[in-house]
C-alpha cells in the first residue's frame, strides 16, 4: 500500500523546486508532513473529509493548514478534499441542512430560492439574503456536524483498514508467501 502510494504522490524536491511554494518551503518539507504511516494517513484522510465541505474553492487551502497544524500527510488530506465535487456538493449540503434542521428542533420545511422577478435586482437581491439568513443557521451546524463525523469516520475507518492490511501482511509472511 505505502509503495502504491508513494508513487503517485509528490516528493521534497518537486516541491523544493516550485517557485510558488519556495516562500513556505521550511513549513512544507517538515517530515511529517511526508511521512506515510497509518497515523499521519488516517490523519491526512481526517483533515481532508473535514475540510472538503468548506464552501467554495478554499476546501485544498483549508485541508493544507491543517494539515501543517496537525502534522499529518498533507498530500492525502489535499487529495482526500477531491470528494466533493459539482455531483456531490449539492446532496451533502441538503444532507447538512437536514442534520442541521434535526438538531435544532425542526422548524419549517426547506424553501426553495426566490425566482427572478420583475422587481429587479435590489428586491431580488435582498430575497436572496434573507433566504440564506433563514437557512444559515441549520446549515452551518449541520456543516460542521457532517464534517466532523465524516473527518472521524475516515480517521477510525483508515486505522482500522491499515491494522487489517498489517495483519493480513504478517499472516502471509508468516506462510511464506508474498505479501503483495
Amino acid at each position: 500500500m505505502r509503495k502504491r502510494l508513494r508513487k503517485i504522490l509528490p516528493d521534497h524536491e518537486a516541491i523544493r523546486a516550485n517557485r510558488w511554494l519556495a516562500p513556505f518551503g521550511n513549513t512544507l518539507l517538515h517530515p511529517r508532513l511526508w511521512h506515510l504511516n497509518r497515523h499521519s494517513a488516517a490523519g491526512g484522510v481526517a483533515a481532508g473529509l473535514f475540510c472538503g465541505l468548506i464552501p467554495g474553492p478554499f476546501q485544498m487551502l483549508g485541508a493544507a493548514i491543517c494539515a501543517v497544524v496537525f502534522r499529518v500527510n498533507l498530500p492525502l488530506a489535499l487529495l482526500t478534499t477531491l470528494y466533493t465535487n459539482p455531483l456531490t456538493i449539492v446532496p451533502l449540503y441538503v444532507l447538512a441542512y437536514g442534520l442541521g434542521r434535526l438538531v435544532l428542533g425542526g422548524g419549517a420545511e426547506f424553501v426553495a430560492p426566490p425566482e427572478w422577478g420583475m422587481q429587479g435586482v435590489w428586491a431580488w437581491t435582498q430575497a436572496l439574503a434573507d433566504w440564506m439568513v433563514h437557512l444559515g443557521k441549520p446549515l452551518a451546524l449541520g456543516l460542521l456536524l457532517l464534517a466532523s463525523a465524516l473527518a472521524a469516520g475516515g480517521y477510525f475507518g483508515v486505522r482500522i483498514a491499515w491494522r487489517y492490511y498489517l495483519v493480513w501482511a504478517w499472516r502471509k509472511r508468516r506462510l511464506g508467501q508474498s505479501p503483495d
